[in-house]
């Protein structure tokens, strides 16, 4: 089973059906999304068994009597238009809303559920973070839109070829919104492997800082290393002082040592900063060969 569908499967068996005002405003959710037919009748249609048995119920709770039918692979559900429509309207094809941002808490994130059950879903965490609900209007989104702003989560808009679709793409966005609708095992399920993915990015993040400046360090010990024996070739070797004699003898004989290792193998330890210096000293004096 997806990720979306075990969302909607807890969201069916919301045990919230008592609350009138509620169960309105999540019907009314699902009227606004893509798969809503808005005509003489409504028609809703869909793959998902979790998104018509929520219907099922919603409309039952509300005594409006329906048709469930398969069209091939889909669900739909055809009943009449809902008269009684508090605070919205139906315009043709869609619902407009006044005063939505006024609703009680309950009944706001009711409608946002709507919402989602009607034409929504969220990606398997694992992979990309992307929640996504689809509309048949742009009015109706913007309204969604706006309404969760109010829970600050904040989510875009997109348009294609005359689709309107709202989407989240940050981790912690979408645990909010999976919280502000009620799928709270899901938000669990989702912030435990959102936990686990960042944790395996900071330590691939590490790993690879690690192998970064191990690889600076073999190249400017090779670097180093050319510049020695390009030195003893030239007889100028000969001519260098006894402290570049010395770092530059304990660097052929430790390739692999860090700058802090060879400061402490000196006669003389000295640090990292001074080690350094007169490594950069033997291959200036290499380059004027």
């Amino acid at each position: 089973m997806s990720f979306s569908s075990e969302i909607k499967e807890e969201l069916s068996k919301l045990n919230n059906l008592k609350d009138k005002q509620a169960v309105y405003y999540e019907l009314v959710g699902y009227l606004i999304s893509k798969n809503t037919k808005l005509d003489k009748k409504i028609k809703f249609s869909t793959e998902n068994e979790y998104n018509i048995n929520r219907l099922n119920k919603l409309l039952n709770n509300m005594n409006i009597k329906y048709k469930i039918e398969m069209q091939g692979n889909l669900y739909v559900i055809t009943f009449n238009k809902v008269e009684e429509l508090k605070d919205c309207i139906f315009c043709d094809n869609h619902i407009t809303f006044k005063n939505v941002e006024n609703l009680e808490d309950k009944n706001i994130k009711a409608l946002i559920r709507g919402s989602f059950m009607g034409a929504g879903f969220v990606n398997e965490p694992s992979s990309t973070y992307h929640m996504e609900i689809n509309f048949s209007n742009l009015e109706n989104l913007l309204c969604i839109k706006k309404l969760l702003e109010l829970y600050n989560i904040n989510s875009k808009t997109l348009n294609r070829n005359g689709s309107f679709s709202l989407y989240i793409k940050e981790g912690e966005d979408i645990s909010n919104f999976l919280a502000c609708i009620g799928a709270s095992n899901a938000m669990l399920k989702f912030e435990e492997i959102r936990v686990i993915k960042e944790a395996r990015n900071n330590v691939n993040r590490m790993v690879n800082c690690e192998v970064a400046n191990l690889n600076k360090t073999v190249n400017a010990a090779t670097k180093q290393i050319e510049a020695i024996k390009k030195l003893k070739n030239s007889r100028k070797f000969t001519n260098l002082s006894n402290e570049l004699k010395e770092i530059a003898e304990l660097r052929l004989k430790n390739p692999d040592a860090s700058l802090i290792e060879l400061g402490n193998m000196l006669s003389k330890p000295i640090g990292k900063s001074g080690v350094n210096y007169r490594l950069n000293k033997l291959i200036q004096i290499a380059k004027e060969i």
